[in-house]
């Protein structure tokens, strides 16, 4: 058992910190912003509630943070109030937010040099990923720290993966998100085809789903995709601030994103018609909705 910090309780952190608890056995302190949140969570799951990030951390062998952006990320870690300024040598300061490769490398500085392991561990599976516990985590950061941490995680994770130093897994979550901004509008321009067709769309997910066109998001989205329903799941505000990270990362390494560039100007469009909590799947709205 590790005594743990863990700092947001949005859709996905408030899960992933029940199952510290559930799955793991661990002394878990959380915080949240909205100290009613983390009221209803101690209720739930027992365990401790602090008022600052700071109190958190506070003898904590592993602090999570899982928030919304880089200012969040810089609110709930730096200045005296933040997670950093208890954290010493031997801890691990962990961040699941998705957030810019440049804040990773500037925390993990940051926390080096008060002897803190610092990870970026973005993570992929959306709300029913975090609630099953079978998100998939990518990490950057140093082994030592990583090997610490990682048990620790897996009680929400089904991969959970280093792949290289601090930044390396804010930069591989910018590769997740720029695959499945491609791939969910190619979804949705087949699905248009195909019921303009007027084919039995059940039947066409069916056979090639099982084919070489398969994938996560046919399986899970292709159908409510058809049927015109998108409030749930991961929200187009949130995929556009995951995509304004990767296009400014280009900025930086010179990749060419023209398909990403395209799609994010097609959730702005979605954005302006009401769908700003909607599905990343909606893009289909754009085709079926004049």
């Amino acid at each position: 058992m590790s005594k743990i910090a863990f700092i947001g309780l949005g859709v996905m952190g408030y899960p992933m910190a029940g199952h510290l608890k559930t799955k793991g056995g661990h002394d878990v302190t959380v915080y949240n912003r909205t100290t009613a949140k983390a009221e209803k969570w101690v209720s739930e799951f027992g365990g401790s509630l602090a008022k600052t990030p700071r109190a958190a951390a506070e003898g904590a062998d592993i602090a999570f943070t899982m928030v919304g952006n880089d200012d969040d990320v810089r609110a709930v870690t730096f200045g005296d109030d933040g997670a950093l300024a208890v954290l010493g040598k031997g801890q691990i300061l962990v961040d699941h937010t998705t957030a810019s490769a440049d804040l990773a490398r500037e925390i993990f500085a940051q926390a080096k040099d008060k002897g803190v392991g610092f990870i970026d561990a973005p993570v992929s599976g959306g709300q029913a990923g975090a609630e099953n516990g079978v998100l998939t985590v990518m990490c950057g950061g140093e082994q030592g720290p990583f090997d610490s941490a990682k048990p620790v995680i897996d009680c929400y994770a089904r991969a959970c993966t280093l792949l290289g130093e601090a930044g390396a897994g804010q930069l591989t979550k910018m590769v997740n998100q720029i695959c499945i901004a491609g791939l969910v509008q190619g979804l949705s321009e087949g699905m248009n085809f195909g019921k303009r067709a007027g084919l039995d769309m059940a039947k066409v997910i069916d056979v090639i789903s099982k084919g070489a066109a398969g994938s996560w998001q046919m399986e899970n989205r292709a159908s409510t995709m058809c049927e015109d329903k998108y409030d749930f799941g991961f929200a187009v505000d949130w995929m556009r601030k995951d995509l304004g990270i990767c296009l400014a990362e280009r900025e930086r390494n010179g990749a060419r994103l023209p398909v990403t560039a395209l799609v994010d100007q097609f959730y702005a469009q979605v954005q302006a018609r009401g769908g700003r909590r909607w599905d990343t799947s909606s893009l289909m709205h754009l085709l079926t909705h004049d």
